[in-house]
């Protein structure tokens, strides 16, 4: 099944909440009339959040609504069941958007949207830090194009329920990611085109890193937590290798994958029983899944092996994910490019 986004896409994120796996939404993000405007940073960005919803039958996905908003960037659902599905966007105007997914009128609702930095400055990645923990609602972590990250948090009396709790300077270019620690929703991890991946304790404050690893030869531009094991975080970069790092010591990988192109999102897959799957956007090879081997102490067991493939894009290779829904067989995955504004599902 392949389903036109009309602007290019660059986002998916598949609903876990139990009342709504079978809702996805995709990003998109378009320049706008590039070849009139001399300043980049006077460029208008525009996208769309899209809203799709699976069929029971198992039938192509239906696109249900599409919300008009600057260019998005990233997007992430709220991992704790709360009476109803929260989604945030980050949008390419500083901003992050909160949506509520309304069941009985089957689309998302605004709730509330909170200015994170100027509008000239791109919000480039958003996480939760309650994927696994059900402290509240959590916090979000935001990356901006500033070379700042700043941290979200609920607030009484704010009207959106969040603000920014604190803003700091991260890295000296852009920061393509920031990512929780889902086992420590006080430690964050963030890496940027300076090649760096860098180590954060909102416990300590922001004046240095708790760690940085230089050791890269190219942006890092893919971060993700394991959700199942506790010590493991994957990284990827610009080149063609997926690093899996042990947090106990964040300067060499116990392990890593050549997955022939540049890895703009990285996501392990959400069941435990497939704890050493990793999904991959190649950039410009498609998307993978990526098998790590174990031995009885983790994830540097042996050589990874790629065990899917998907090649029916024929653009940049950006957003992924795994859907929420076990059938017990193959996993129901989406995927999205950007030059050829193109969304597909396949299985893996």
């Amino acid at each position: 099944m392949a389903f036109d986004t009309i602007l290019p896409a660059d986002s998916v994120e598949f609903c876990p909440h139990p009342n709504a796996q079978d809702v996805f939404v995709c990003g998109t993000y378009s320049l706008e009339n590039p070849a009139h405007v001399a300043e980049e940073s006077a460029q208008k960005r525009t996208g769309q959040c899209l809203v799709f919803k699976i069929d029971a039958s198992g039938a192509a996905p239906r696109n249900i609504q599409a919300i008009n908003l600057p260019a998005v960037l990233d997007m992430k659902w709220c991992h704790q069941s709360l009476s109803s599905p929260l989604l945030a966007v980050a949008d390419s105007e500083g901003n992050v958007s909160l949506y509520r997914w309304e069941e009985s009128e089957s689309q998302l609702q605004s709730h509330s949207s909170i200015s994170c930095a100027p509008p000239e400055v791109l919000c480039l990645s958003i996480d939760w830090s309650n994927r696994r923990y059900n402290s509240t609602v959590g916090s979000l972590v935001v990356s901006l194009s500033s070379g700042s990250l700043c941290i979200l948090g609920a607030t009484e009396g704010s009207a959106s329920g969040f603000s920014v709790i604190d803003t700091w300077h991260a890295h000296d270019h852009e920061p393509w990611i920031a990512a929780w620690d889902y086992w420590d929703p006080c430690v964050i991890y963030s890496g940027g085109d300076d090649l760096k991946l860098k180590g954060w304790d909102t416990r300590q404050g922001f004046s240095q890193p708790t760690f940085t690893n230089r050791r890269f030869e190219a942006g890092v531009t893919a971060i993700q937590s394991n959700p199942h094991m506790e010590s493991y975080f994957a990284v990827g970069t610009y080149n063609n290798t997926v690093c899996v790092f042990d947090k106990r010591k964040p300067l060499v990988p116990v392990t890593q994958a050549d997955v022939g192109g540049g890895a703009w999102r990285v996501k392990w897959h959400p069941y435990v029983k497939r704890k050493h799957d990793l999904l991959v956007a190649c950039m410009h090879d498609g998307f993978k899944v990526v098998r790590f081997t174990a031995d009885n102490a983790g994830l540097d067991g042996g050589e990874p092996e790629i065990v899917k493939r998907f090649d029916d894009h024929t653009s940049l290779a950006y957003g992924v994910d795994w859907s929420f829904s076990d059938s017990g067989g193959e996993t129901l995955i989406a995927s999205c490019s950007f030059y050829d504004h193109t969304l597909h599902m396949w299985t893996g």
